[in-house]
């Protein structure tokens, strides 16, 4: 199988590259070594197995040409994290929606019909929450004076009653709170029309919080794992924000990755587009990532700080039964396990902004 891995000099899209070669598939690379992700213009040595061309996913000429004999394409390319402001909104829909346009509009031309698109937790904002009283409610919105006053957990909207927080099915409602969540959902709707029209198949893998080798470092666009590391490897304590008692699903890049090679050698059910999570199914809080983080670096304890940044959400913790069902796929990497490997783990050269 011959597969256009875009973004695949980056940190989950070279794991799928280098599991693709593993397995004898030809791995094509297409990325453009954006400077928010990449601390240089240098292509980094582990790409030299696979046919690389530095370029952009908007430059049609560039994506027409990669697609050439091409069987399926893995989408990987976006700028990703939380970024710094809404000045950030235009490199988002540049990279994210315009870019996945062209690529789209590349892949009808040339007959390609796989797609497995990177989409996000992020698509769900807000997790699933329950009220004792009233069942399933979407959570009231978070207000600053709550936040202030260290009341972080959602509440009823019908009572004020604390919520508590659920798995997330793939068939939530999606409600992006952040200008990257809004890019991610429009990657899915494009591929979901462009799948109806040419008789396509599109994976939407709804990534959670990945971490492991590779990930950049000293970013806004990065994950907290990251952000974590980055603060220990300065001799600083971790600072986490709220409470510390933010559920979420670390799952480590190897896990992805296999996931998508899963999903590239699966034909998939007969829909225009399956969204799965794909996330470990260990719940942990925030706090616990940076408390076993620090103690696996030998750094210091971590500082939680309260206060929320504005698109910040509760608990996102996702439901894996659907990725097991119809990909067979059930992460293998423990939390423990993961994190211990990651304090030692390479990660890129920094970045600077």
């Amino acid at each position: 199988m011959r597969v256009l891995i875009t973004g695949g000099a980056g940190f989950i899209g070279s794991r799928i590259a280098d599991q693709l070669a593993d397995d004898g598939d030809e791995v094509v690379v297409l990325d453009n070594l954006l400077s928010t992700a990449h601390g240089s213009t240098t292509p980094p040595e582990y790409t030299q197995r696979h046919r690389f061309l530095r370029g952009d996913v908007t430059d049609t000429e560039i994506v027409a040409e990669l697609l050439d004999g091409v069987d399926a394409v893995c989408h990987q390319a976006a700028v990703v994290g939380h970024g710094v402001d809404p000045s950030d909104a235009p490199s988002y829909a540049l990279n994210n929606d315009y870019g996945t346009a062209v690529l789209l509009a590349a892949m009808h031309a040339a007959k390609v019909r796989k797609l497995v698109l990177a989409s996000s937790m992020v698509v769900y904002g807000e997790g699933r929450y329950a009220c004792a009283e009233h069942g399933v409610v979407p959570p009231s919105p978070r207000r600053q004076s709550d936040v202030d006053a260290g009341r972080f957990e959602p509440a009823c909207p019908h009572c004020g009653a604390e919520l508590d927080w659920q798995l997330v099915p793939e068939s939530a409602p999606l409600l992006p709170r952040s200008t990257y969540a809004a890019t991610k959902l429009a990657q899915e709707h494009l591929a979901g029309a462009w799948a109806r029209q040419t008789g396509g198949t599109v994976w939407a893998l709804r990534y959670h919080n990945v971490y492991g080798p590779r990930m950049p470092q000293n970013t806004p666009y990065a994950g907290v794992a990251s952000l974590f590391r980055s603060a220990l490897e300065r001799g600083e304590a971790p600072i986490v924000l709220e409470d510390g008692r933010q559920q979420r699903d670390f799952v480590h890049v190897d896990d992805v990755a296999r996931a998508n090679v899963l999903a590239l050698r699966n034909d998939g059910p007969e829909a225009d587009l399956t969204p799965l999570n794909i996330c470990s199914g260990q719940p942990r809080s925030v706090s616990d990532l940076a408390r076993e983080l620090a103690c696996a670096c030998g750094g210091p304890e971590p500082r939680i700080v309260g206060g929320a940044r504005p698109a910040d959400v509760r608990h996102v913790v996702a439901d894996p039964a659907r990725a097991r069902e119809l990909l067979g796929f059930q992460a293998k990497t423990s939390f423990a396990e993961g994190i211990a490997a990651f304090a030692t783990a390479e990660l890129r050269a920094s970045v600077t902004r």
